[in-house]
């Protein structure tokens, strides 16, 4: 398919002026400055609208060879990435087009706003935000090997049926058995609803029923940004006697684990390559760092190791004192990070593989009172631990019940509340779709929690695809193609959607579940009922 095309009439004295611009200065000719533009434009990130945002096309025209060149399958990769489209779209040269067009423009307005501004500086500013952008990148999203790790987890090979809720009119109980994996692909479940929608308890029921279910088999981790006060305590400790989980208030009381622990210390390649994953790690999440910092924190990292014997694992106190040896005290903003992750004591100085915390039941209270960073970096070292450690097991077994149903076993609940939180951050966002897409096999249901369908959409990912089991409460942005698009929803079943969200009521939802009637709204099941 041969992509001719012409840019805007607009475009076409720009197209000249920009090419004088930075041609002047690097002797790039107007092909090369048109692939330039078109590049800009789709790093801006923005997915533009084929419907309304394709100009008209009377300018500079440009033939396939000309304005693509030898890397011709690059950028049309680059665009059929962006747009999530394959190479035979019959609309791919209106993408080019457009992104070609709104390309132009922008660079024609940021050198119009900086009269001084060069060709120089433009590529040297766009090709080292490129290079940042593959630094940012560089946390890698595969598990480390750790052929040392002893950490067992049973599991729940039963029917894991649930309580959803109950019909509106004949109050009739409703349940889903999330295993059963004729009806569901994978366990996952996305939860959006505003606050007071009763999201919060539906999943404080959720837990507490797989908990009862599993008889204790199947454990689970709380994780709660939004943090509680001293004052909610007391309403949440129902929950904890029902459940047995134990409430860890984030730095008062530490996670109950060392996050080295995920690395090999007996294998040296293996120690080598966890090693490189902490510092990225440590690296991503605080402010920015050069390559000096990062090789300071690896050389104290694996000194660390080398100070212990016999299979044990350094703390992080003990990496911040080699930072210390090796940089001479001196303050900057790794010595800050380092310092505020150890002297807070955020986690345990040794994981206890007998007795593991994924054996028990937790709830992370994770208040704002953290500086950001640490914040994070603590989450990320935590998400990283619990992603490792469940990697290297087995596969969990699928087993068929006294039906002959087969259910997949269940070993783990790992649910996330405000976990916008956790959206927003491209590092954690990236490891959270590989856990949704990886750990199902091992039996850990993932479960999100939070208050906008935006928030599960992403430009790069679409977290709510990835969960077979979603539940849509009152929410303030009804539009019904995103509302579909979140539940899986036909344009039929959407128009049932629509209905129902014209009269849901707080601790109402609808849901993606096979076992429901779609688009039909039933009232959610409750903690403190």
């Amino acid at each position: 398919m041969q992509i001719n095309i012409k840019t805007s009439e607009a475009n076409r004295q720009r197209v000249t002026d920009l090419t004088g611009r930075i041609g002047g200065s690097t002797r790039l000719s107007e092909n090369v400055v048109a692939r330039i533009a078109l590049a800009y434009s789709l790093s801006r990130g923005n997915r533009l609208n084929i419907e309304t945002d394709v100009q008209d096309s009377k300018g500079k025209e440009y033939t396939d060879q000309i304005l693509l060149g030898k890397n011709r399958s690059l950028y049309i990769a680059l665009v059929c990435q962006h747009y999530q489209i394959p190479n035979t779209d019959g609309n791919l040269a209106k993408y080019i087009k457009m992104h070609l067009d709104d390309g132009l423009e922008l660079m024609a307005k940021l050198f119009e706003q900086n009269k001084t501004y060069t060709g120089l500086d433009f590529l040297f500013e766009e090709v080292e935000r490129g290079i940042e952008a593959l630094e940012d990148a560089d946390v890698p999203l595969t598990p480390v090997t750790n052929h040392n790790q002893t950490i067992r987890k049973g599991y729940f090979a039963g029917p894991l049926r649930v309580n959803i809720g109950y019909d509106i009119e004949s109050g009739e109980q409703q349940t889903a058995m999330l295993n059963y994996i004729d009806l569901h692909s994978n366990a996952h479940i996305a939860v959006a609803g505003e606050s007071g929608s009763g999201k919060t308890q539906f999943a404080l029921s959720f837990l507490e029923q797989v908990t009862a279910v599993s008889g204790g088999a199947i454990n689970f981790i709380y994780l709660d940004f939004k943090g509680m006060q001293p004052g909610d305590l007391p309403r949440r400790q129902p929950f904890f006697d029902a459940t047995g989980a134990k409430y860890l208030d984030v730095p008062q009381t530490p996670f109950p684990f060392n996050p080295l622990s995920f690395i090999d210390n007996i294998n040296e390649k293996n120690k080598i390559q966890g090693i490189n994953k902490f510092v990225d790690i440590i690296m991503k999440y605080a402010a920015r760092m050069g390559p000096v910092q990062q090789q300071q924190l690896k050389e104290a990292t694996r000194a660390a190791f080398d100070a212990k014997k016999n299979g044990a694992y350094p703390s992080l106190v003990d990496v911040n004192e080699e930072l210390k040896t090796i940089t001479g005290g001196k303050p900057g903003t790794l010595s800050q990070i380092m310092d505020s992750l150890s002297e807070l004591e955020l986690f345990a100085p040794a994981t206890d593989v007998k007795d593991s915390f994924l054996n028990r039941n937790y709830y992370v209270s994770l208040g704002a009172h953290l500086e950001t960073s640490v914040r994070f970096t603590a989450t990320f070292l935590m998400i990283n631990y619990i992603y490792n450690t469940f990697a290297m097991m087995d596969d969990a077994p699928v087993e068929t019940d006294s039906m002959g149903n087969p259910m997949q076993a269940i070993r783990y609940v790992f649910l996330i509340d405000e976990a916008h939180n956790i959206f927003k951050e491209p590092k954690s966002r990236a490891l959270l779709d590989t856990m949704l897409r990886e750990l199902r096999s091992k039996g850990v249901i993932i479960a999100l929690v939070s208050q906008q369908i935006e928030e599960f959409i992403q430009s790069d990912m679409d977290f709510s695809a990835n969960c077979a089991n979603v539940f849509l409460l009152n929410i303030k942005n009804r539009n019904l193609k995103l509302m579909s698009r979140f539940l899986g929803y036909s344009e039929k079943e959407g128009l049932v959607l629509a209905r129902s969200m014209e009269k849901i009521e707080n601790g109402q939802a609808v849901t993606s579940l096979k076992e429901f009637k779609r688009g039909e709204l039933v009232k959610l099941e409750r903690f403190n009922k």
